[in-house]
């Protein structure tokens, strides 16, 4: 994935999102993240999957489907806090940066002689 460090916590937030929705397991969430536009591997995801369960934004149960054994995340109180708290802090990015330049003096850095601007 282009751009790894930047785009993680977006893949997190939409792993979240899906596990808030409803049971999600890893390939069904490598599918939908590709249709994104982000291509993870088996890999990237599951250390990610094991990770935000450590930290306690995903929970998981193994289910047994015929042959196939499945482990399924689904979001926790934790991470669904989590969830509520980035998609306010997203909506404010959003407005910010679909405002194209900073008109606003006051939420530019100030601009010295030492800094070379």
């Amino acid at each position: 994935m282009e751009h790894h460090d930047l785009l993680s916590g977006l893949v997190r937030l939409h792993v979240l999102h899906h596990a808030a929705e409803h049971d999600i397991y890893g390939q069904w969430m490598i599918d939908e993240l590709a249709r994104h536009g982000y291509r993870l591997s088996p890999g990237t995801l599951y250390p990610m999957l094991h990770a935000m369960e450590r930290k306690g934004y995903l929970q998981s149960r193994q289910e047994q489907q015929g042959s196939t054994r499945r482990k399924l995340y689904r979001a926790t109180p934790l991470g669904l806090e989590g969830l509520a708290v980035a998609k306010r802090q997203l909506k404010e990015f959003s407005a910010e940066a679909g405002q194209g330049e900073i008109t606003d003096s006051t939420h530019a850095p100030p601009h010295t002689e030492e800094s070379g601007e």
